[in-house]
């Protein structure tokens, strides 16, 4: 996965993440939205998921509890926005809280390559602080780990 430098006049509020997999645009915006998969590969390497809801529809939420491997649990929100099918994916991520002030939003493209497919994850931050933030926690790296589970995962699809 690659960090592309983001373009707009956001540039100090965002991440910008982009990965080609060897698999449909179809299968891999699947991934993304099934019950059955998603808690699968989320997060990064050594995380597994507990899922409390999960609803991929705009108006939707995902509510799910990533357990790191030192034991720490972290609560998660995902309150989904907009939900194009095969195409985008737009969403709020944050701490399982009403009125997260940290959350932040993401929007994923998926980029039909001919039987491969590129997505592309743009996380735009309130601040530029909230940014850098995630960068010394370690966001990019993080989320190549992520990506990487999900290309390992869309094998088994």
């Amino acid at each position: 996965m690659t960090a592309d430098a983001p373009t707009s006049d956001t540039a100090d509020r965002e991440i910008v993440l982009s990965r080609e997999f060897d698999a449909p645009r179809e299968l891999v915006f699947q991934a993304y939205t099934d019950p059955r998969h998603l808690p699968v590969w989320w997060g990064p390497d050594g995380f597994v998921n507990t899922v409390h809801h999960i609803d991929v529809r705009p108006g939707g939420m995902w509510r799910f509890t990533m357990h790191g491997p030192d034991g720490k649990d972290w609560p998660n929100r995902i309150a989904y926005r907009e939900v194009v099918p095969n195409e985008r994916l737009e969403f709020l991520h944050g701490d399982d809280v009403d009125d997260d002030p940290g959350a932040f939003q993401v929007t994923v493209r998926f980029e039909d390559l001919g039987g491969r497919t590129r997505v592309t994850q743009r996380m735009l931050f309130a601040t530029a602080a909230q940014r850098a933030g995630v960068i010394q926690f370690g966001a990019v790296e993080l989320g190549n780990q992520t990506m990487a589970k999900l290309a390992e995962y869309l094998k088994t699809m």
